[in-house]
């Protein structure tokens, strides 16, 4: 296809003509109107003339008779620019005036009229006239009227106007149409030529914007920021990819191994027992493990946002609370819970739960100091407002994180050199971001000095929706041992 052809086809060229056709209809209507204003003012000033030298002509007559009208008519069809005279007798001979002759059965219609004239000079009627036919007393026949040829140039002068405007606006139009068009396929073929280098597998190249914030620009943005994002998840999936191939290949090795020492060495059934329970065991960690990948996954594609209802985020704290004291007591730490009532958000409450229940377990877990009774400390689980969001703390009293890796523990499977001794695979607080993102808040990790405190952010409900259902027993989040930093 040639560039041309190309120019044509385009819709921005498509939408010229569009536009174009609508401007020439609209310029027709308007001069068509005008000259139809300009006709109609035309016939009124004639009629008024033709009426005021009718009155004037009717008390010549009833002054003088017919000779005194005859004198006043061919005085005034001397002078230059004269209207239009014919006085005849009740039988249609003509007596005096400047028309030769008129079509038959004029004179038989009083009133003004439009009608075709003969000159005096002329074989046969080649002029048209706006004429008033007056019955004089006697039978007498008066016609006044006026040669309509100036509006006949006048409707010539507005018919080429017409026809002249409309060829400007054709060209100009069409002119206007490519120029934009080519414009437009100019900025389109370079987003073109970078979708296809994106296609042939170039994930950097981004689509090129003018800087004008147009429509164009609007979309280049929305589609670079889709393409951003198409990077972010590819990225992460690689990451995901590489960190199952490394962090799962030593739990896999160790269940092979053990299965196949069972094999070799166990002589009894309970030693054969004990093996399959161990391989039972590391079994479960490896699903659980899984099925933590799979919820982080669902989580950052969006899933699970169709089962959100206003709950009571203090009730939800509550819940984690009273699930981990326990625990707590075994290990000889402190759980103190404090939650504000009323504080009530939109999101899903089993998937919140959860994000609390791992900061909670890692705090027991990693959040510890040596005492000279041994390992203690405290962990505060705190749930308030602060502005517009409402905040779930969970704060202890431990070694803490250093600066420079707080945004590193935030991947997955990522464990810091302290933790490696604990159970855990370092999904905890990359499922708990998730769940934050899916419900448009932030989590932050602080310093408590000393310790850690790490803080998920969420937006209070700004609407009353349909609260959460009614359970016949309170929520308990599963915690995920397993799958924490």
């Amino acid at each position: 296809m040639t560039a041309l052809g190309k120019l044509f086809r385009t819709t921005a060229f498509k939408l010229s003509l569009a536009y174009l056709v609508v401007f020439a209809i609209g310029a027709g209507l308007v001069l068509g109107r005008i000259a139809w204003n300009v006709k109609g003012l035309i016939d009124e000033q004639i009629s008024q003339t033709i009426d005021a030298e009718i009155t004037g002509l009717s008390e010549q007559y009833t002054q003088g008779g017919i000779r005194r009208l005859v004198y006043v008519v061919e005085q005034r069809t001397r002078q230059p620019g004269a209207s239009l005279y014919l006085v005849t007798t009740f039988a249609g001979q003509t007596i005096a005036g400047n028309i030769g002759d008129l079509p038959p059965g004029t004179l038989d219609r009083p009133g003004l009229t439009e009608t075709a004239y003969r000159r005096p000079d002329e074989a046969e009627a080649r002029h048209r006239a706006l004429a008033r036919i007056f019955i004089l007393p006697g039978g007498f026949r008066l016609a006044v009227g006026r040669d309509l040829g100036d509006r006949e140039t006048l409707r010539v002068v507005m018919g080429r106007a017409l026809i002249t405007s409309l060829g400007w606006l054709i060209v100009i139009g069409t002119l206007g149409g490519l120029f934009v068009a080519r414009r437009v396929l100019r900025r389109v073929d370079g987003m073109n030529a970078s979708a296809r280098n994106i296609m042939n597998g170039d994930l950097s190249q981004r689509l090129p914007l003018a800087g004008s914030n147009d429509e164009l620009d609007r979309l280049a943005i929305n589609l670079n920021a889709m393409l951003d994002r198409i990077a972010e998840l590819m990225a992460g999936l690689k990451e995901v990819s590489d960190n199952i191939a490394h962090d799962l290949k030593t739990p896999l090795t160790r269940l092979r191994n053990g299965a196949e020492q069972a094999l070799r060495t166990a002589k009894s059934p309970e030693e054969y027992r004990a093996a399959i329970e161990q391989t039972i065991e590391d079994s479960d960690s490896l699903i659980r493990i899984f099925n933590a990948l799979l919820m982080i996954a669902r989580l950052e594609a969006g899933g699970t946002g169709d089962e959100m209802a206003v709950f009571d985020v203090a009730e939800m704290a509550r819940d984690v609370g009273e699930l981990y004291e326990p625990l707590a007591e075994e290990e000889g730490t402190i759980l103190a819970i404090e939650a504000e009532p009323g504080l009530q958000i939109l999101g899903n409450r089993e998937l919140i739960g959860q994000a609390t229940a791992n900061l909670v377990d890692n705090a027991l877990k990693y959040g510890r100091t040596e005492t000279a009774a041994g390992l203690a400390g405290d962990v505060r689980l705190v749930a308030r407002k602060a502005g517009a969001n409402v905040e779930i703390e969970v704060s202890d009293r431990g070694p803490g994180i250093a600066p420079d890796d707080r945004a590193r523990v935030l991947d997955r499977f990522v464990r810091l050199e302290g933790s490696r001794s604990r159970p855990g695979s370092g999904l905890g607080l990359s499922l708990a971001v998730a769940v934050t993102k899916l419900h448009g808040g932030a989590l932050r990790i602080e310093d408590n000095q000393p310790g850690l405190r790490v803080v998920i952010a969420l937006p209070l409900a700004k609407l009353k929706l349909k609260s959460a259902p009614e359970r016949d027993e309170r929520y308990v989040p599963q915690a995920l041992p397993e799958a924490t930093t």
